[in-house]
């Protein structure tokens, strides 16, 4: 079985087949995957915070707060949060005490949408929020103490790049956590997950996001992404030291901690 993690950027003949990679099951050319994946989010960026909780039932609350439990802010952390575009993890990191969140996001809509979120909050300083491609992050060199990416990963189009991004960017000693969809291991739950997925998944898209293909595409995605052992393997190999991972409710979602030594 091939894996799927090493499926972008694949050439079968170099001088007559452009590099391509994957966007749900749909194979596509690289260079189109960024404008794919951004018609998905400004398409439903209005509805996003709305769906996620219709999707999980509330539980991503669960998960985001256990992200922020193994994080533990502190007044002095200045957080960066990677396709973060409204602002939720930025918001708990702040509400728990973190001194400053920086959000990048590639989505425009997206962080419109968390800025207006965080006037609605009160959250009007130590927040910023930069346009920026999480590949190519347009932060210095050792200047986070921590890095977040939470259910985005998965939608770049080179995940090593991205973690050897956050490795970049992260002080010495500085915390990497990746909250992200995964592989269940519980025998009947997977079947049962599999057919939400597939079935409820677009029809909720359907009729509160009015866009049931972007939510056919996230059950693509998930399937795509590479299992808990293989991404920890991955983020060794980006240069992170002391690589864990927690499974969440039954390996529906994983969660990855790192340090940049």
């Amino acid at each position: 079985m091939s894996d799927p993690a090493r499926e972008t950027s694949k050439r079968a003949s170099p001088e007559t087949e452009e590099a391509t990679t994957h966007f749900g099951f749909r194979t596509v050319p690289e260079a189109d995957k960024r404008s794919l994946v951004g018609a998905v989010f400004s398409s439903v960026a209005s509805r996003y915070d709305l769906m996620n909780d219709l999707m999980s039932g509330g539980i991503h609350r669960f998960w985001k707060a256990a992200l922020l439990d193994w994080l533990n802010p502190r007044p002095e952390q200045l957080l960066l949060d990677v396709g973060g575009g409204t602002g939720d993890i930025a918001f708990r990191f702040l509400d728990r005490g973190g001194g400053g969140a920086l959000v990048v996001d590639i989505n425009r809509e997206m962080l419109a949408v968390g800025r207006d979120r965080a006037i609605d909050r009160g959250h009007l300083r130590g927040l910023d929020w930069v346009c920026g491609d999480g590949e190519h992050l347009p932060v210095a060199d050792s200047s986070v103490d921590a890095f977040t990416i939470a259910f985005a990963i998965r939608n770049v189009t080179h995940i090593d790049a991205v973690l050897r991004e956050a490795r970049r960017v992260l002080k010495p000693g500085g915390h990497f956590l990746c909250l992200e969809f995964s592989r269940v291991s519980l025998p009947v739950l997977d079947r049962l997950y599999e057919a939400y997925s597939f079935r409820v998944l677009p029809l909720l898209g359907r009729v509160v996001a009015r866009d049931p293909e972007a939510y056919r595409y996230l059950a693509e995605s998930i399937r795509r992404f590479p299992s808990q052992e293989r991404f920890a393997q991955m983020i060794g190999a980006a240069g992170l030291k002391q690589v864990k991972w927690r499974s969440l409710s039954g390996g529906i979602v994983a969660l990855h901690s790192a340090w940049r030594i």
